[in-house]
């Protein structure tokens, strides 16, 4: 029933009030453990420091615990800090998903949409564009439905259901089918103040004193284990830094301001060349694949999966994926930062 406008003054009861955490600062929470730095947090939330400090601070308060230990040199997440961590991004992925379920309810048409999701950098691939081209021309009816992922959505999207494949490098864990598509080398990514950016070709012998940045939890152990390199050829154990990075651009940030390293595919280089940061060729580090992924079950059941995987094959049977961006052959490739 309709009682008519609220009146002026009124005030809400005491009993609507509540001290559970917004979804908007446990959001400012993640992006702060990825860089441990105020500054860049801040200006990826188009927020000013003191606006995030403002809602760490309420977090806390709101949580009654310390998440952040804060000095004038270093920020760093406290034990319990980083403890919590697993369970705020399952909060703020429940949120992405109701308001996505919210905004693409079923449609009924009955297996026609395919929901691919792909990272920034799959999506400038030649590969990615030359199946995605094929596809549509192969199967003009099948509507493609594109969701950009960061590195932690793209770990999780396919379990719970938000995309049906995905573009992405491998290896991947085990219960997801794959079709491989291209082979890249990968390359070390180093702060331009590193000693060792004065060499265009290292070894890792020469990176075992360099930590590697830490990429968040969510992200499998072998995918963890492989872009590390952990163990190295002789055995020795990665060191890693504090950040639980979701993001290349947080990545690259870190590997700027800290002195850690990070290993990337080539195309790295291309994509995200910066004055601060160098990419290096490592003689002995073993090159990465890229291709299609989807749960294994999933691809009984969708006709649309099943087209992909076998666009795929035939591409790749054709030997028409060249690895790399669309840049045609005869473009000169711009000079990466530092070289």
């Amino acid at each position: 029933m309709d009682h008519g406008p609220v009146p002026l003054g009124w005030e809400a009861p005491a009993m609507l009030v509540t001290d559970d955490p917004a979804v908007h600062q446990l959001r400012s929470l993640l992006t702060l453990a990825e860089e441990l730095h105020f500054g860049r947090a801040a200006a990826r939330l188009y927020l000013t420091q003191p606006a995030l400090s403002q809602q760490i601070r309420t977090l806390e308060r709101r949580l009654g615990v310390q998440l952040f230990a804060r000095t004038s040199r270093k920020v760093e997440l406290t034990p319990l800090g980083q403890a919590l961590l697993p369970l705020v991004r399952n909060v703020v992925g429940a949120a992405d998903e109701l308001r996505y379920a919210a905004r693409h309810p079923a449609d009924g048409k009955d297996g026609l949409t395919l929901r691919v999701g792909l990272t920034d950098c799959a999506a400038t691939l030649a590969a990615t564009r030359r199946v995605i081209a094929t596809l549509t021309t192969l199967h003009p009816r099948l509507e493609i439905d594109f969701q950009v992922l960061d590195l932690v959505e793209q770990a999780t999207a396919l379990s719970v259901g938000k995309v049906d494949a995905a573009f992405a490098y491998l290896p991947v864990p085990d219960g997801l089918s794959v079709e491989p598509l291209t082979t890249e080398a990968r390359v070390v990514c180093l702060s331009a103040t590193d000693p060792l950016a004065r060499r265009a070709t290292l070894r890792l012998a020469d990176l075992a004193d360099r930590p590697m940045i830490s990429l968040a939890q969510e992200v499998s152990p072998v995918e963890r284990r492989f872009w590390a390199v952990d163990p190295r050829p002789d055995g020795t154990r990665v060191r890693y830094t504090d950040h639980h990075v979701t993001r290349v651009e947080s990545l690259l940030s870190a590997v700027s301001f800290d002195g850690a390293i990070a290993f990337l595919p080539a195309v790295a280089a291309e994509l995200f060349p910066r004055p601060d940061i160098v990419y290096r060729t490592v003689a002995d580090l073993e090159p990465c694949g890229f291709g299609v992924v989807w749960p294994e079950r999933a691809g009984e059941d969708c006709p649309g999966i099943t087209a992909l995987a076998d666009v795929c094959r035939r591409l790749r049977d054709q030997g028409g994926l060249p690895p790399g961006t669309m840049r045609r052959p005869d473009e000169e490739l711009p000079p990466a930062a530092g070289r």
